[in-house]
């Protein structure tokens, strides 16, 4: 396959106009088939927290259940550059709670970088300070899920000139703090082009158009597993939950019916050990009475 995908790298493709694979992983082994077809870039997202947990919403995701699928990731992950997200309230409070929690994905995990949404002045500091430790930091803007109640749901964002300007303004905010890459998330598609070809780090974008350097979707969206709901900017390429519910009711019928397991797929018992047993078995019932 290559060499191991760095923030580097990521640049390097910018500037070679080459567009940037990204997708989710939560374990192990999705993060080896992404990692043996390609992918660049590998995100731990607190999407975690709906698609595989369960949840409405990515809050309730914490940090000890993103640090537990992130070292699955990194197990499985040898060439993709793999990304943690710094859950909820992982990061907000403080400078030490965000560099504490950040050191843990990179020092526990193994994660080679982490990415924390918005750029507020509180945010744009804690950047400045992992760049400087040496712990790199994917930005993200747009719609943001962890500010999904002020936000008034999942809308999209710098519709409006004001907005785009703002926006570009956070962007180029992140790149001046240190980031080596902005997601950019349900942006229209000029404004996401125009603050692609602004920047000089990469953005990748979802639900941003293609002007953007990258795209990323979750996996369990693009492979149809997670059904729930589909955003509008998912493209399905499978549909595992029919073909898995197709799968598991067969599977559920051959064993009703007896068809499963089969001789082939069982171990049979050495003829001499079975004349054995039952020599030893007919003794044994022969002293009970």
């Amino acid at each position: 396959m290559g060499k191991a995908v760095s923030t580097f790298t990521l640049k390097k493709y910018k500037e070679e106009g080459r567009k940037i694979v990204c997708l989710t992983a939560y374990d192990y082994s999705t993060a080896k088939i992404l990692d043996r077809a390609g992918v660049d870039l590998i995100l731990v997202g607190d999407s975690l927290a709906m698609v595989a947990l369960g949840h409405k919403t990515t809050h309730a995701v914490t940090v000890e259940e993103m640090l537990h699928h992130t070292k699955a990731v990194t197990r499985g992950a040898e060439f993709a550059l793999v990304v943690a997200d710094l859950p909820f309230m992982s990061y907000q409070v403080d400078q030490t709670q965000a560099i504490t929690n950040a050191g843990r994905f990179v020092k526990e995990a193994q994660a080679q970088a982490v990415k924390l949404e918005g750029a507020t002045e509180h945010n744009l500091q804690i950047v400045e300070r992992l760049v400087g430790m040496g712990i790199p930091v994917m930005g993200h803007l747009g719609f943001t899920p962890q500010s999904i109640h002020g936000l008034g749901g999942a809308r999209v964002q710098a519709r409006t000139a004001d907005d785009a300007m703002h926006l570009l303004t956070d962007a180029l905010a992140l790149e001046k703090a240190g980031a080596f890459s902005v997601v950019l998330e349900m942006v229209p598609t000029t404004v996401a082009k125009i603050i692609s070809k602004k920047l000089s780090i990469p953005t990748v974008g979802i639900g941003a158009g293609v002007g953007c350097d990258g795209q990323i979707l979750v996996t369990d969206d693009l492979l149809g597993k997670y059904v729930d709901f589909k955003p509008r900017f998912v493209r399905r390429y499978a549909n595992l939950d029919e073909i898995c519910t197709d799968s598991i009711r067969k599977y559920a019928s051959d064993v009703l019916t007896g068809e499963f397991p089969t001789d082939a797929e069982s171990f049979a018992f050495p003829e001499g050990e079975e004349q054995e047993l039952l020599k030893r078995l007919n003794v044994q019932q022969k002293v009970k009475q």
